[in-house]
């Protein structure tokens, strides 16, 4: 029976023979590739390649990557095949074979090398795709009983809306009539479980346009995917992916740690599979960077670990446990993914404390959910509060989530509207916190009963002749904080940073630093070291000009922003904060996607028209419900009382908003978004400039401009030309200084085969050389295992001050037990390297010990056992 571990090998080293190039798995977190949030499949590091945004290195590649999911995160463990870590086995194809290639060698692949019964294999195709139907049945003889032909929403695989797309085949195994439904429809495609999908091949040949036409690509691709567990699970005839070997390692486990067998009780059995699988993501995730928070794939992290942690304590394991499973995750890994071993330590140290934070608060939410279903059940009622959710949320740390769970096991549902009424209530008292404390809390020592709300004077003017109406000091915090009657100084709200400026008092002028809205009053902040006037004091407050105007600047421009942003993207566009001072602007939206620069072009050009426009800017007081009723949009974040202001721009916008702005669009400038990014999940943040802020961006990139065309002597349309033929140059300077990197290695390997030894009738060369490149010194150790046709490399160097080994061992060793991952481990050791690989290659660097090299390199005889 082969192992899982086996079964990978096995379908590298087939496509290795085939002149494919094995590259290493791709993180779990995408490189550069904001569209999702964690790597799905095998072929996203391939992305920039297969939509024709990078030239391919190699034209035939092979890889088994790691990947995970959460779509599925509640059929996990209830199905034999739901996981959300996975790995992925795939071989790739850019513009070199195509269809008949991948066919013959899937089909060569899984009956030849994995020895299935061709009888129990079956495909589908698209039913356009007849030369993949006619190479199923001419050449692989397969009969036509068993090749379904289906339609788009099964065999046509496309990366998006439009971009590169095509048919797919997909091969099934029956996994027998017992598995079946014994309906006459059932068929590979068909909803039967007795059909399992282990690999789908993809033939992208087409490129599709916004209208829905399929242009032919000018190279067709090959993508395929087959599922390590799946396939595995066919092989050891197993029931479902949970009990082959790599799997069965990790429930053993748990079986100790609980107490409990795992196959004697169907509930337990989910279990032990949700741990399980849970620990295995978790593993990988931190191995890859990944770290339990509150947002994005962090919170997909805490999630699944505190799913784990809930599902231990229904097999009543007490204390804390994750930890306990972690080496063997590591261990049954570390030869494929040197990661794990490389961040050990980390992996073991976050499992520990997240495990322990989340059991300090598990305890008494657990407690509290259970008496309010208790509560439930004597009452016969169906629903769990909202305000009960929250509440557990709120003092107990109780994922809503992990509620709604626990909650529909007994027959109950959540009131999630409630729910999110009570989380809004809590962002607002967090808000009206933030507000208060962000003055040091200088003004909780005012007394403000029975005096009048303060009455805003800026939008008219920029100096006002105030009466002090409160005051508050505070010696600590060197802060003098006060209240007036008016005031033209705006106050921090509607996301509109607050007006600075200055008080005179008995012709003495004093800086003010800070304008915050307590309830109805304008709190005004000076940084003093005492009290400067008392109440009913005659003061004049001003504020900068130029600063107002360029921050009034900035806030009107996100108005068109915003209906930009609406226009080209479309309605599901809503604001979800934002910052205006009188530098930048900063705009955060609900957007599910990266914007591209075509959509950011488009925005910045509509917004500069509307400038250019020069539409009046006008205001007006009125009863919300008749601002809701003319079409006024309301604004993130804000609370709005029986009046509000709206603000109206031509016929262009208009939108609720109490801050300070310009008299017509055209006041504005000019307008340039200079940054776009992902805040968190399904929210873009775009930094913009306005006014002489735009001017002076504008300016500095004319700059650099004229500076490089000054340096190129070239003139500014020819300056991408030129630098692209000088990143060639580079490139080419890289490769030949690569290539003679290896030459010179290579050029040493004539003198190491004359340090040939010998230990159990095993040749075998152990030494330190001086190649300061760890590609050459694993192509100078490949080289001499070629030399000596059976035997054992380890070579190692010093490089960047740090120690490095590779080794190599022959085929033949191998099957007798000599394992060059376990070589390298244990010489590591000895110097610091950490690494790993495989029984016929691995390596490690990073070593410190760089004293220690020979010392390292003498251990090798005494580790070649057979």
């Amino acid at each position: 029976m082969l192992t899982a571990s086996e079964i990978k090998d096995k379908f590298i080293k087939y496509f290795v023979d085939k002149d494919h190039k094995h590259l290493p798995s791709s993180s779990l977190v995408p490189h550069n590739d904001p569209s999702v949030l964690l790597t799905t499949a095998g072929m996203l590091q391939f992305k920039p390649i297969m939509f024709g945004l990078e030239a391919a290195e190699y034209k035939r590649v092979t890889t088994y990557q790691k990947c995970c999911r959460t779509t599925d995160l509640d059929n996990v463990g209830k199905t034999p095949r739901h996981h959300t870590f996975f790995e992925m086995l795939g071989n790739f194809s850019f513009g070199d074979y195509y269809k008949r290639e991948i066919i013959s060698w899937a089909w060569d692949f899984l009956t030849k090398e994995l020895n299935i019964p061709t009888e129990k294999l079956s495909v589908t195709v698209h039913h356009k795709d007849q030369e993949a139907y006619d190479i199923w049945h001419e050449e692989m003889g397969i009969p036509k009983a068993r090749i379904v032909k289906l339609d788009d929403k099964d065999n046509f695989w496309a990366a998006g809306e439009t971009g590169p797309c095509g048919y797919c085949s997909e091969i099934y195994y029956d996994t027998g009539l017992e598995n079946g439904d014994g309906s006459p429809d059932e068929k590979a495609g068909s909803e039967s479980n007795r059909f399992l999908e282990v690999w789908n091949l993809v033939f992208m040949e087409f490129n599709k346009q916004e209208d829905g036409r399929l242009i032919p690509l000018p190279a067709k691709n090959i993508d395929t995917g087959m599922g390590l567990e799946r396939i595995t699970s066919v092989l050891q005839n197993v029931a479902n992916n949970y009990e082959i070997d790599s799997f069965k390692q990790i429930i053993t486990k748990i079986e100790e740690i609980s107490g409990k067998k795992y196959g004697e009780n169907t509930n337990n059995d989910l279990y032990f599979k949700i741990i399980a699988d849970h620990i295995r993501a978790t593993t990988y995730l931190i191995a890859d960077g990944v770290k339990p928070g509150n947002m994005s794939r962090e919170y997909v992290l805490r999630r699944i670990m505190r799913r784990a942690v809930r599902y231990g304590r229904l097999l009543e394991i007490n204390g804390t446990f994750l930890h306990d499973l972690l080496p063997i995750v590591i261990d049954l890994g570390k030869d494929y993914y040197p990661e794990l071993l490389e961040k050990k330590e980390q992996i073991l140290k976050t499992v520990t404390q997240e495990e322990e934070l989340f059991n300090r608060t598990l305890n008494n939410g657990l407690k509290i959910l259970n008496k309010i279903i208790d509560t439930h059940k004597t009452s016969k009622e169906d629903k769990i509060s909202g305000k009960d959710a929250f509440e557990l949320y709120d003092t107990y740390g109780f994922p809503l989530e992990l509620t709604v769970e626990i909650a529909e096991e007994n027959n109950l549902h959540v009131d999630h509207e409630q729910y999110q009424i009570e989380m809004k209530k809590q962002v607002n008292r967090a808000r009206e916190a933030h507000n208060s404390s962000s003055l040091n809390d200088v003004a909780m020592h005012m007394n403000l009963d029975n005096i009048p709300a303060t009455d805003f004077t800026g939008y008219d003017e920029y100096k006002t002749h105030a009466k002090v109406l409160a005051v508050s000091f505070s010696l600590d915090k060197k802060e003098f904080a006060f209240v007036v009657d008016k005031t033209c100084a705006y106050a921090e709200s509607g996301g509109q940073v607050s007006d600075k400026g200055e008080v005179t008092f008995n012709d003495k002028t004093f800086k003010l630093k800070n304008v915050q809205k307590v309830g109805d009053y304008f709190v005004h902040v000076i940084e003093s070291d005492k009290a400067i006037f008392d109440k009913d004091a005659q003061i004049i407050i001003s504020v900068e000009f130029s600063e107002r105007v360029n921050t009034a600047r900035h806030h009107s421009v996100t108005h068109l922003l915003h209906q930009a942003l609406k226009d080209i993207l479309g309605d599901h566009v809503k604001q979800a904060g934002s910052l205006v001072n009188e530098q930048i602007s900063r705009f955060d939206f609900a957007h599910p996607n990266a914007l591209t620069n075509d959509e950011i072009s488009k925005i910045e050009e509509l917004v500069n028209i509307k400038i250019l426009e020069n539409m009046p800017v006008t205001t007006n007081v009125m009863d919300i419900d008749q601002a809701k009723k003319s079409g006024a949009v309301a604004m993130f974040g804000e609370k709005y009382g029986s009046k509000v202001r709206v603000l109206t721009m031509g016929d262009f916008s208009k939108e609720f908003c109490g801050g300070t702005h310009v008299n017509r669009t055209g006041d504005i400038g000019s307008f340039r978004i200079i940054g776009e990014e992902a805040i968190a999940a399904g929210v873009r943040r775009l930094t913009s400039v306005a006014g002489l802020s735009a001017y002076r961006y504008m300016k500095e990139e004319e700059n650099i401009i004229n500076s490089l065309t000054t340096k190129f002597k070239v003139p500014a349309k020819d300056i991408l030309t030129r630098v692209e033929k000088m990143q060639l140059n580079i490139n080419d300077l890289e490769r030949d200084y690569s290539n003679l990197k290896t030459t010179v290695a290579l050029g040493q390997v004539k003198e190491l085969t004359k340090k040939v030894k010998e230990v159990n009738g095993i040749k075998f060369i152990s030494e330190k050389v001086d190649i300061q490149d760890m590609k050459a010194l694993k192509s100078a150790s490949e080289d001499l295992l070629n030399r000596l046709d059976s035997g054992v490399i380890v070579l190692g160097s010093i490089i960047d001050h740090k120690v490095n080994f590779v080794a190599s061992v022959s085929k033949d060793l191998v099957k007798k037990g000599i394992s060059a991952g376990n070589i390298i481990k244990s010489i590591g050791q000895t110097t610091g390297s950490k690494g790993g690989g495989k029984p016929d290659s691995a390596q490690a660097g990073g070593g410190t010990e760089v004293d220690k090299i020979e010392i390292a390199l003498a251990q090798v005889e005494s580790l070649i056992i057979v």
